[in-house]
């Protein structure tokens, strides 16, 4: 590793050799100089990693030195030293982008500290993030032992969202394996709660958690008996951790109320989670009360385009006579479009916003070999989300929102895993495309890699025919025809996919959202 370089410069320099011996023993490489005009000179021949700089120097000064050098050198720290604690050199200092300043005397500890606060600052909270997950592993791993409900399956996720994101600022790439394996355990142990558990949440045999299809009775109707407007925004393939990232932007003008995850019903997919969740109802249901608002996977056409119905009935269901808008933003020219007749919406006591950006997003990233270079693994799918996000319209919502004291809860229907390992499937020609769960008859199957329902009924899924049997991809799993088996694996490995069983998938923000 290559010695760290400091230039510092003061018109007393001879009077800080002890200081300058210090450094040199710590393994620092000092330069020194008692004149702003050779400072700016030395600065122009060499590269440097900090510079402490006096304030007070005869010639030309620490303020007109610094000026010169942020022109030469711009990234370059540095440290201002001034004898003075008068308000307008510090405010002149800072407002010249200073990266720090110390008072005179100052002693070599503050150096130090110095140079590590602003050059060995991330070494240093990477190195402290790593030790305390360390410690964090083994808790997470003994509540992963034990038998866990559907309350601390969502806080085991959270604590391992938390660490996925901290880690990230970390150079320590062994601890972001142990994570990664760590997650993939916690997978798999899932994958195995769901199949035990599943289908007896949905036939009342045992107590369940928050489900798409109970979402908006439990937690939006509530919110409605306030004197507040709302804002019911739902970002399609939303998943925990981006949220976590977004939230950077939304508390610029919210207060987070409730951050809080759900259970995503099965398929994890936007057919059957959101119409449960604007209907209130299971697919069955819907099926049955509403058969001109369901499509099956075998029909022609889009399969969510009577949300807005599905929702009013919901609300007629529950007896609430309130004024709502619906809105859904399909691509750039309808958020435009919808930021546009914001005003208008205002005299809505609900305005439910459908967002499709991120859902796009993720398919884009199978079939689009831009987004793929874009969004190569989870930290670039996140900080894609949040680029998009900063800039979209749905962020003008969010102000418009804020300003007029409305407020939000935020919501998704699924979210995506990333998936790495295939599983060969055969199915007929009339069997579904997705990648993460199939239905159909005389499906074959790796049983080891699935969630099979042989009744439909049971999960309250539609059959096509009396035969039908529906498969959910457990973990990381992604099913692959044998037919051209290579090209299809090679194409799809390591895309964001849904509809199976994960906890990327399945456990999905819920968030309150107050304005400030």
């Amino acid at each position: 590793m290559e010695k760290i370089t400091i230039l510092w410069a003061d018109d007393e320099i001879e009077l800080l050799k002890p200081h300058i011996m210090f450094l040199i023993e710590k393994g620092y490489d000092v330069v020194t100089t008692n004149s702003g005009n050779e400072a700016l000179d030395i600065v122009k021949t060499r590269t440097f990693d900090i510079i402490f700089l006096d304030e007070n120097m005869p010639g030309l000064s620490g303020i007109e030195t610094l000026t010169q050098l942020k022109n030469i050198a711009p990234h370059i720290p540095i440290v201002m030293i001034t004898k003075s604690e008068e308000e307008t050199i510090m405010e002149d200092a800072i407002g010249s982008k200073i990266a720090d300043y110390l008072i005179k005397p100052v002693n070599p500890n503050q150096i130090l500290l110095a140079i590590k606060k602003n050059l060995d600052h991330k070494r240093l909270i990477s190195e402290k993030t790593s030790s305390v997950y360390q410690q964090e592993f083994r808790n997470i791993w003994m509540t992963l032992n034990e038998k866990l409900d559907f309350n601390q399956w969502a806080e085991v996720y959270k604590k391992i969202t938390h660490w996925e994101l901290e880690l990230e600022k970390s150079n320590d790439n062994g601890m972001k394996e142990v994570l990664k394996s760590q997650k993939d355990e916690a997978n798999a142990l899932f994958s195995k709660y769901i199949e035990s558990n599943y289908l007896s949440w949905l036939n009342g045999k045992d107590k369940r958690p928050l489900l798409s299809h109970t979402l908006v009775r439990e937690k939006l109707i509530p919110q409605l008996a306030s004197p507040n407007s709302y804002f019911f925004l739902v970002i399609d393939n939303l998943r925990y951790d981006q949220w976590k990232v977004l939230q950077l932007l939304f508390e610029e003008y919210y207060r987070v109320v409730e951050d809080e995850m759900y259970y995503s019903i099965l398929p994890t997919a936007t057919q059957y989670a959101r119409n449960a969740l604007f209907s209130g109802l299971m697919p069955t249901e819907i099926e049955k009360i509403y058969p001109n608002l369901w499509m099956n996977e075998d029909e022609e056409g889009t399969k969510n385009q009577y949300e807005e119905e599905l929702f009013a009935s919901q609300m007629r269901r529950y007896g609430k006579d309130i004024k709502f808008s619906y809105t859904k933003v399909l691509n750039l020219h309808s958020g435009k479009k919808l930021v546009e007749n914001l005003s208008n919406l205002m005299d809505n006591k609900l305005n439910v916003i459908v967002y499709n950006f991120v859902d796009m997003l993720s398919h884009a990233r199978t079939d689009m070999e831009v987004i793929k270079e874009l969004a190569d693994d989870e930290a670039a799918y996140r900080s894609l989300t949040y680029s998009w996000f900063e800039h979209s319209p749905l962020m003008e919502v969010i102000k418009f929102a804020a300003e007029k004291k409305a407020h939000i809860i935020l919501t998704t229907d699924h979210g995506s895993i990333k998936v790495h390992n295939p599983s060969k499937v055969i199915g007929d020609k009339n069997t579904n495309t997705n990648l993460r769960y199939k239905l159909g008859k005389t499906l074959q199957f790796e049983k080891r890699d699935v969630f099979e329902v042989k009744n439909p009924a049971e999960a309250f899924l539609p059959k096509m025919n009396v035969s039908t049997t529906y498969i959910f991809a457990k973990e990381n799993k992604f099913f692959a025809y044998p037919n051209n088996y290579n090209y299809y694996v090679n194409y799809y490995r390591n895309t964001f996919q849904h509809g199976g069983i994960s906890l990327e998938e399945m456990l999905i923000p819920i968030i309150t959202l107050s304005p400030k």
